[in-house]
């Protein structure tokens, strides 16, 4: 792919070649000369990451930051560099992907770790911008994924399961899910994937020609009802989908019970055009029981609307139908992103309207709502994350990361990490540069504890740390060791003791 094959391909205004090209042209130059593991220019890879965030929807400003996304990382150019030539807004979202970067998913066992990664993902990026930087990014690694090591394919593949595709499912984007699952699947769980193609195949031999016939079917009964439609389209269902779909009780691993291996979405240009799909489809072809579901009424927590239903269809095979409509089936593929869409003519769209969504995570940790709007600037600042505001999350120099409130210093990371560094912390290095213990971290900041074997831990410690835990751990010691205890007393309290 070239910059010109990438604005042409997305009708990019003229005011706003500018900025692609001059980003193009930064990253071109900071990239000279290197290749990707797969052996193609490095220049490949921004590109495609470019094309996906203008495929979704987003802004120029977002396009412009996803190819300038891996200059600070892989290149000797700065980001006080990209600040002067790009501006803050670009600059800001490169940091928080530059950030999201450090991000790995280290201890693959553990739940709790693993809901930490997802909620340190959203804190620390603020914008969902960076967000979706980050999904696009990982959808191109992914899909060159076999240049790696088995190793690095395995982590990586798992982390894109537990923590990316959860993400872009939270954020309502079904199909990106649905890829980067599928991606995964076979490396992180290959016999179950073998075993499940050759469960699948049988049902899928003549999958395309069936929905062809199905769709030419479908479109002549909407002709001869006088019903508009704007779109048809089949599909198989996703692998890794169908996979957990046959885990569940009720399954049983039981093929026989799945009837949604090939569906249909039909998009028409209004909600009763919707309804109205529907009723002439169960005149022609009888529903089954328990497989019609509205979520147009009452819509799914991430903001999905459609009409599902599931018929015995033409040739008496079983075909799941989603029915929507344009707007809906933007939200459904490309969820929140769906919200900077731009209209045939180039120009952002207007009066987007959004219900009051809430967003639950694990636990209901959080939730954020989303605003009725009238100008696209206007959304993006009501899309900014303050989920976790009163957490900081901090990296270790190896990059595991710990979960501290707002306000919290490095003592109380030495605490946070192991008892025996805490009491032996003697200074710290905030992001490379030595520090007091008693700086205040800030999120993304990695840390670096300098031990001190002879202990110095003092009552003066407990004005310095800001969590129960550091605290306690301090006053146990000084409790226990009265030489800690008369260290450094204030004179007002050694004049009490009297």
């Amino acid at each position: 792919m070239t910059i010109q094959e990438l604005i042409r391909k997305h009708q990019i205004l003229a005011k706003d070649q500018k900025l692609l090209r001059a980003a193009f042209d930064y990253a071109q130059s900071a990239h000279a000369g290197q290749k990707r593991q797969s052996g193609e220019d490095y220049i490949q890879h921004p590109l495609i990451v470019a094309d996906y965030l203008a495929t979704w929807g987003m802004d120029p400003v977002t396009v412009a930051a996803a190819l300038l996304h891996d200059v600070p990382e892989n290149s000797e150019k700065s980001l006080d560099e990209i600040k002067k030539k790009f501006g803050d807004e670009v600059t800001f979202l490169v940091l928080g992907v530059t950030k999201l970067g450090q991000v790995k998913l280290r201890n693959q066992k553990d739940p709790t770790y693993i809901e930490t990664l997802k909620r340190m993902v959203l804190a620390m990026a603020k914008d969902i911008r960076v967000v979706l930087i980050k999904l696009a990014d990982r959808l191109h690694n992914m899909q060159t994924i076999t240049a790696l090591s088995r190793d690095k394919q395995e982590r990586i593949a798992r982390e894109t399961l537990e923590v990316y595709a959860s993400l872009a499912a939270r954020l309502g984007m079904g199909e990106v899910r649905g890829q980067l699952e599928d991606l995964a699947f076979p490396i992180v769980y290959p016999k179950e994937y073998n075993q499940l193609v050759a469960q699948v195949r049988p049902k899928l031999q003549n999958a395309g020609h069936y929905i062809n016939v199905a769709i030419g079917e479908f479109a002549r009964i909407f002709r001869q009802h006088e019903i508009p439609i704007t779109k048809i389209e089949g599909r198989i269902k996703h692998l890794y989908s169908l996979y957990q779909k046959l885990q569940r009780q009720e399954y049983g691993m039981d093929m026989g019970k799945v009837y949604d291996i090939i569906a249909l979405r039909i998009i028409t240009d209004s909600v009763e055009h919707c309804y109205a799909v529907l009723g002439t489809i169960h005149q022609y072809f009888k529903p089954i029981r328990g497989r019609i579901k509205d979520y147009i009424a009452v819509p799914k927590p991430n903001g999905y609307k459609s009409l599902h239903t599931t018929v015995f269809g033409p040739e008496q095979k079983f075909v799941e139908i989603q029915i929507r409509t344009k707007e809906m089936h933007e939200e459904a593929e490309y969820g929140i992103a769906s919200h900077w869409a731009y209209s045939d003519h180039g120009k952002p769209k207007t009066g987007v309207k959004t219900n009051q969504k809430k967003l639950e995570w694990v636990r209901q940790l959080s939730e954020w709502q989303k605003e009725a709007v009238r100008r696209p600037e206007e959304f993006l600042e009501s899309l900014r994350i303050d989920f976790f505001k009163n957490r900081i999350f901090v990296f270790t120099p190896k990059g595991d990361v710990k979960d501290l409130p707002e306000g919290a210093s490095a003592i109380d990371f030495a605490f946070a990490v192991h008892t025996e560094l805490g009491l032996h912390c003697g200074g710290a290095k905030i992001n490379g540069k030595m520090a007091k213990l008693e700086t205040k971290l800030q999120n993304g900041d990695v840390v670096e504890i300098l031990e001190d074997k002879k202990l110095k831990v003092t009552r003066d410690w407990l004005n310095l740390a800001a969590t129960s835990n550091a605290r306690g751990k301090i006053r146990a010691y000084l409790n226990k060791h009265e030489s800690g205890l008369l260290t450094r007393l204030t004179p007002a309290f050694m004049k009490r003791k009297k």
